[in-house]
């Protein structure tokens, strides 16, 4: 396509077709308003430099309507059309034309392959949160990060999971051991309560954490009670004395076990503490998400009772393992229907006995209980904020009914709380789910983790892998992102969960020795051996600019390494923290707030080179300019910045370098740039990034120009 654009020279009056000035998107600049309701009428826009195409087109379906200029700034074209939004979704593309060359463009760019999965998109109803909208997020896996109430932690020996007794970690400090699971070092809710301030000053926005309902391992994704928070991270006010004997494989004799999870007041009283929790963040103006874990849950779930703990307790019908006349015998699907009592021939997830498949398709009580679950912990006196979705998209036996659950979900999410977030951990193709309609988005793996964890270190996101021909590939970072961000209508994009890591992979900081390995056969120190914080910085740079909500996996501020899991999930190291990335984390952070473009402005690719690449964030009135050298050695580079607006006519402009991070440090410290004819010339330092600011200077007709000189002979464009 370039070929055939740079071939296409005619001169006229007007100059040369510059394609690298054609641009729209769906945020608010260019798809006003970017989120409509059923009536409303959308203005559609498209930017093309100044008299420089003969017609620009914007067709849907049959619909061709050719579109009319709408103002001329800053040396930009913009063209408008009105659209009226039906109760419909509306896709749509625009073609460009110049003279013999037709061309059209989408959310790819400029193509002459057209596919509709790449229009562009009106789907009128379709809101998520605006608080969600670039938000803070900080991900606690809360076993893990502050042991507030030590008298509800887990005792040795309190009870057996997966044949084998429960463990307290009695050293803080020590990392986690390759089986790893039934290992607890005491994290609670009051943990996180007394470390609100200290997420507060970091600049955190939300706050969500791994499961935090009753379950017998320390992930907790395998629930054994969705009406109420573990005693073990909430409160323990009864309980009987009991450990298991030397040997025991099953619960019969967990008689402290049982009376923590299964009586009435430890139950109340943990509930308790979520909600003060959710009311002490709610004080700071911090949210909360918990996550719900749909699809299956585990055996020792009182819907199932494989382990017996419900069996004799007051108040507690049978569960489905125990009797075929439980009220839950439709839950689960038993694979041998003349195997009771205690029929342990049932469906698991993947296989796994510990993991009950949940049977929607076969039982409408399973679904009215896990909706009403769901309406449950977002209304009072609960208040959470929203929900992160386990395996969502593995929910049921087919396709149909997954869409059609999500549906229902959705609904009965909204009614209750229309702020809350729907955010699902999903890998891989998120499209059919992102209609607006069901999931609101995703946890980011294919347009944010992956091709920012290739792009700077060259690894795998579990470390189980190095490619040396994806490490500083900036045509593969920026094709991998715009072809998976095609996926996203911007309601989704803009609340999307930007992660560099988190429980299920290894920690950014260890990816960047580009050591492969994993904790079974490699040694703890070695996850912490040749990293480099400078390209951990320069990640962050990336995270806190680029479009979604960036957030942090707790102890990455702190300089926490780890293989994936279970080495990834090690304690915060409270005292031992590396107390100048915290200052790091806090500076970006701040400038991440400060400037709403990082949250609903428009980005466009700039630069891509050998381990450099640089890229715009621009809405009506602001410019930020990222710029990422991950070379060893400083960079010298001319980065057209005039295709995130400003004026290349002008002989000189500037731009605020408000922030910079390099291989000995970083600093917020403020200087000037020069840009001459539309092109900064910057030298970018080793394993480093820059940010830079610019304010637009709004010219609405070029005649008012004329008093000023402009300057084009002097630099040859990148377009022309």
């Amino acid at each position: 396509m370039d070929q055939e654009l740079t071939r296409e020279y005619m001169y006229k009056m007007r100059g040369l077709f510059s394609k690298r000035s054609l641009y729209s998107d769906e945020t608010e600049l260019f798809q006003s308003p970017s989120e409509p309701e059923p009536g409303d009428t959308v203005t559609v826009r498209f930017r093309t430099r100044r008299n420089n195409v003969d017609a620009v087109y914007f067709i849907s379906g049959s619909i061709r309507k050719k579109m009319k200029v709408e103002e001329s700034v800053n040396g930009f074209d913009y063209y408008s059309t009105k659209v009226e939004a039906g109760t419909e979704k509306i896709l749509y593309f625009f073609e460009i034309q110049y003279g013999r060359l037709t061309c059209y463009y989408n959310k790819l760019g400029v193509t002459r392959d057209l596919q509709e999965m790449y229009s562009f998109g009106i789907v009128p109803g379709f809101h998520t949160p605006d608080w969600a909208k670039g938000a803070v997020m900080y991900q606690i896996y809360v076993d893990r990060f502050c042991n507030g109430d030590p008298s509800n932690d887990v005792q040795t020996g309190e009870y057996s999971y997966i044949r084998e007794h429960v463990a307290k970690v009695e050293d803080w400090y020590r990392p986690p051991q390759n089986m790893d699971v039934r290992n607890f070092y005491g994290g609670d809710l009051q943990g996180i309560i007394d470390k609100l301030d200290y997420l507060n000053d970091l600049g955190i926005q939300v706050i969500y954490m791994n499961p935090i309902f009753v379950s017998p391992s320390n992930h907790k994704y395998d629930c054994q009670d969705y009406d109420n928070v573990d005693p073990h991270f909430g409160k323990i006010v009864s309980e009987e004395p009991g450990q298991l004997y030397p040997g025991d494989q099953d619960n019969r004799r967990a008689v402290r076990y049982i009376s923590r999870v299964s009586r009435k007041e430890n139950l109340e009283a943990s509930n308790q503490v979520f909600i003060r929790l959710v009311e002490e963040a709610h004080k700071r103006g911090m949210k909360v998400i918990l996550d719900g874990v749909f699809n299956h849950c585990g055996s020792f779930n009182k819907w199932m009772d494989r382990e017996r703990i419900y069996e004799n307790q007051p108040g507690y019908p049978q569960g489905a393992f125990i009797s075929k006349d439980s009220p839950y015998h439709s839950y689960f699907k038993f694979l041998n229907e003349h195997s009771w009592p205690y029929n342990e021939f049932y469906d698991g997830w993947w296989g796994h006995d510990t993991l009950p498949k949940l049977n929607y398709e076969e039982s409408q009580e399973l679904t009215e209980d896990i909706l009403r679950v769901a309406r449950k912990w977002v209304s009072p006196p609960y208040n959470a904020d929203g929900w992160r979705l386990d395996v969502a998209a593995d929910l049921g036996h087919s396709p149909e009914f997954n869409h059609s659950f999500w549906k229902k979900f959705r609904q009965a999410v909204k009614e209750a709380n229309p702020d809350a977030l729907i955010l699902a951990e999903h890998y891989g193709e998120a499209r059919p789910w992102l209609q607006g309609d069901q999931w609101d988005t995703v946890m980011n793996y294919d347009a944010f983790m992956e091709p920012v964890s290739w792009f700077l270190t060259g690894m795998e996101k579990h470390s189980d892998s190095y490619r040396q021909d994806l490490l500083g590939n900036s045509d593969s970072f920026f094709d991998a992102m715009r072809y998976h961000q095609a996926s996203f209508f911007a309601p989704s994009l803009h609340t999307a969960m930007n992660e560099l890591d988190n429980h299920d992979h290894s920690r950014f900081l260890t990816r960047t020795n580009h050591r492969v390995g994993r904790l079974e056969n490699s040694e703890t120190r070695a996850a912490s051996e040749g990293i480099k914080k400078s390209v951990l910085r320069e990640a962050a740079v990336i995270q806190m600019t680029w479009p979604g909500a960036p957030t942090l996996y707790y102890g990455d501020e702190a300089g926490v390494c780890g293989f994936t899991d279970p080495d990834s999930r090690r304690t915060y190291p409270w005292g031992r923290e590396d107390q100048e990335l915290i200052r790091f984390y806090k500076e970006i952070i701040h400038l991440h707030r400060r400037y709403s473009v990082l949250a609903k402005g428009s980005l466009k690719a700039l630069l891509q080179d050998y381990n450099i690449l640089a890229y715009g964030r621009f809405d009506r009135t602001t410019r930020i300019v990222v710029a990422v050298n991950n070379r060893s050695e400083a960079a010298e580079v001319a980065i057209p910045v005039w295709e995130t607006g400003m004026d290349r006519r002008l002989k000189e402009e500037t731009m605020t370098e408000i922030f910079r991070t390099d291989r000995d440090g970083f600093s917020s410290s403020q200087r000037e740039h020069p840009v001459v004819a539309g092109l900064l010339a910057i030298t970018l330092p080793p394993e480093g990034a820059v940010v830079l600011y610019h304010r637009y200077a709004r010219t609405a007709s070029p005649y008012s120009l004329a008093r000023r000189s402009f300057w084009l002979s002097g630099i040859k464009h990148p377009d022309f």
